[in-house]
């Protein structure tokens, strides 16, 4: 007998890229409108939101005492946001850091890091209690402003956006990158934002270009000097994106002896300053900055960066652009309005835009606030009027309470009562009998029911909604006004700066100076130009190879056997009386490849190049140059062969010479110019390969030289003119022994 066997279950098929999908779009979602983007109502991120909540429930109000940085993050974490504990802790730190936000939202006690980029203490050593603007942001919370949600776990219940009286979003500022965007918004001026709301609610299509008139630009907690220019400015604004120039301030502090020093005392937002000067001090070490002789920091509570420069006759203005184009005294702060439009939607916004969210926003919670408060008032009328009542029959209504079974039914059919009045005149002291005084209750009516007329006409008409709106933007205007410590505008502007670009001459004196190097590649420099024949001392075994006459503002060009042209800067070549440096610790020259040639660049000249088999071509000399260590690779040379010649080129006409004495002459034209390459071939050789190269103009005859350096000039040449590629003749008689033109670089 066979068992039965049961199928099994039919599996339940997905398409792969439909769940990857829907899993990953909604993780983007998440991490869009829970994690990364403010909301443009109160200008805060989730995180932040429940860090000043937990802190208002902890009545961590301002002027009230601290408690421990580790008591809010634990409330935090264990009723509103399950994330880990010190993403909370810095997110908390970072609302107290002056230097990061603006107009901290927390007021901490302890070390919370600085400047320089230390971290905070741990969050058991720290305390916090919320600020003013804080407070402002909360205002109004338990007044019906906002809606309320379920918290993660359902046990709780946390507030969906904060009611935020205060500009927060524009104000301080956010930064974040979310799934596919980010958004990056930089501080700016309470006051000035004050200004624009309120010349908004007067005029809701304003321009961005009035807008800009009242919001400047950003202004940093560090302070420094924007030098973007208006139009970008405006521009930036009126679409959401662009970005902002920002330099650190500085001044020149005069010292004795006609010497001078550059002071730093601001330097851009969220450059650490630590690093900074760090960075400044291996750019000096790597001789790259050519004007600076020295950086310090002396900081104590205020910043305090000192530059000295090389010298006194250094221009500062020309110092400190170097210093702009080649660290962090200069950054460049984005701005990218991408925000959630009412919690949901995330868009770039402009700035016009985002001041009326915020704007419509404040007039909503004023609505909700009025209708709270109608309610409340309504209430207590009502108590009020059955208090009234109870007073003008109070021996009626001991009497009924004393005698009755059921007084509250009685008390309601005796005197037309309402449940809550019976139930207000049942709850009543004995002692507050004696307050029931008529005209207290009579004044107080009165005055509630003034109140309630004005509510009622307050949310039944738009204008003095938005005049109300505008008065409570004039307290926060007054709060934080530019007269305020506080509020008064720390970054400034300037125009973009007129030194557009500085020159290499402008940061070196120019000086004559000889370049020399030997035949081991040892190189230096020497004051003054060394007449030829002078005696110059060489480590033994060692000689002269090149000697160039040159100045300290001048470039020099290397050739090598590899094919490539390396360049170095007279200004940064060792000097002295020593023996100079080795030239391959300068430039990444393999150890096996040899010097051809180093000469003095001068723009605009064209070089002929050529290879051991007889390869060549021109190439202009301005597209060999690169400030690489790697240099540039310009002639293409593969397995035994390698680069032999380079020379300037001038005249009609290139003579060739190879290994085995044979000299070719043909026309320049048939030579290609090119920028890189193997180049076409120059002469034909059965053994050997090239041995020279040279142009001339050949009715002024071919100049060659012999060993002692005599030049002597060759004419009536026609034999030896043919085509490029062939093999040529021997010399003429008379010419120097051996396979070279003599002469050196460009000779004749």
């Amino acid at each position: 007998m066979t068992k039965a066997v049961t199928p099994p279950e039919p599996e339940h098929e997905i398409n792969l890229r439909e769940a990857l999908e829907e899993r990953y779009l909604a993780y983007a979602l998440s991490t869009i409108m829970h994690r990364a983007l403010p909301d443009v109502r109160d200008g805060l991120k989730p995180v932040h939101r429940r860090v000043l909540f937990a802190m208002r429930q902890l009545k961590l109000e301002p002027g009230q005492g601290f408690k421990k940085s580790a008591r809010v993050v634990g409330d935090v974490i264990g009723r509103y946001h399950p994330h880990g504990d010190q993403s909370v802790y810095d997110a908390l730190v970072r609302l107290a850091q002056d230097f990061s936000v603006r107009y901290p939202l927390v007021d901490g006690q302890g070390n919370f890091g600085n400047v320089d980029g230390d971290n905070a203490a741990a969050m058991r050593y720290t305390e916090a209690r919320l600020t003013a603007v804080a407070a402002l942001l909360l205002d109004g919370l338990d007044e019906d402003t906002v809606d309320f949600r379920e918290t993660y776990d359902g046990e709780d219940r946390e507030p969906i956006v904060l009611p935020g009286a205060f500009p927060q979003l524009l104000a301080n500022g956010a930064s974040g990158i979310a799934v596919g965007m980010a958004t990056s918004i930089p501080p700016h001026n309470a006051a000035e934002l004050c200004d624009a709301a309120l010349h908004l609610i007067k005029y809701p299509n304003a321009r961005t270009e009035k807008l800009v008139s009242f919001v400047q630009g950003p202004d940093f907690p560090t302070g420094g000097i924007i030098v973007e220019p208006r139009a970008s400015i405006i521009d930036a604004y009126e679409t959401g994106r662009g970005g902002f120039r920002v330099r650190a301030k500085w001044e020149k502090e005069e010292l004795p002896r006609g010497l001078w020093q550059i002071v730093i005392t601001e330097i851009p937002y969220q450059v650490q300053k630590s690093k900074l000067v760090e960075k400044i001090a291996e750019l000096l070490q790597a001789r790259k900055l050519p004007l600076l002789d020295d950086v310090r920091d002396e900081s104590a509570e205020e910043i305090r960066l000192v530059l000295v420069p090389k010298a006194k006759t250094v221009d500062p203005a020309h110092l400190m652009e170097s210093m702009f184009r080649a660290t962090e005294l200069e950054s460049r702060f984005p701005l990218n309005l991408n925000v959630l439009s009412a919690g949901q939607v995330p868009g770039v916004m402009s700035l016009r835009e985002v001041l009326r969210s915020w704007l419509e926003h404040r007039k909503e919670v004023l609505v909700r606030r009025s209708r709270f408060r109608l309610d409340k008032i309504e209430k207590r009328l009502e108590v009020l009027e059955g208090y009234l009542k109870a007073y003008l029959n109070l021996d009626e209504v001991i009497r009924i309470i004393r005698e009755e079974d059921e007084p509250k039914p009685v008390l309601m059919k005796r005197f037309k009562l309402t449940d809550n009045q019976a139930e207000a005149i049942l709850n009543m002291r004995l002692r507050s009998l004696r307050k029931l005084e008529e005209m207290e209750i009579r004044g107080e009516h009165k005055k509630l029911t003034a109140e309630q007329k004005e509510l009622k006409a307050l949310v039944r008409s738009d204008n003095k909604l938005w005049e109300r709106v505008s008065e409570e933007i004039k307290q926060v205007k007054a709060t934080f006004g530019p007269k305020t410590k506080l509020g008064a505008r720390r970054t400034h502007f300037s125009d973009a700066p007129t030194i557009e670009y500085v020159p290499v001459e402008a940061m070196i004196e120019k000086e004559p100076v000889t370049v020399v190097c030997s035949k081991k590649g040892w190189i230096r420099t020497m004051k003054g130009h060394v007449a030829p024949g002078t005696e110059i001392k060489f480590k033994e075994g060692d000689g002269l190879r090149f000697m160039l006459h040159a100045e300290t503002t001048d470039k020099v060009l290397l050739f090598a056997t590899d094919g490539r042209f390396y360049t170095l800067d007279v200004s940064k070549l060792p000097g002295g009386r020593g023996h100079g440096e080795p030239v391959r610790l300068m430039i990444d020259l393999d150890e096996s490849r040899e010097i051809v040639e180093l000469f003095v660049h001068q723009p605009g000249r064209k070089l002929i190049v050529a290879s051991h088999e007889g390869n060549g071509f021109i190439v202009p000399e301005d597209d060999v140059v690169a400030m690489r260590r790697a240099g540039k690779q310009v002639l293409n040379v593969t397995g035994t062969d390698e680069a032999v010649a380079c020379e300037v080129v001038q005249g009609d006409h290139v003579a060739v010479i190879g290994e085995n004495r044979k000299l070719l002459i043909f026309p320049l034209k048939e030579v290609n110019e090119m920028t890189r390459g193997k180049g076409v071939r120059l002469q034909r050789y059965k053994d050997g390969g090239l041995g020279d190269i040279k142009t001339f103009t050949l009715k002024q005859g071919l100049i060659a030289y012999d060993r002692s350096g005599r030049a002597r000039t060759f004419e009536g040449l026609k034999e030896w003119v043919g085509q490029r590629a062939q093999a040529g003749r021997l010399p003429p008689k008379g010419f120097p022994v051996g396979h070279s033109f003599g002469g050196g670089f460009g000779a004749g």
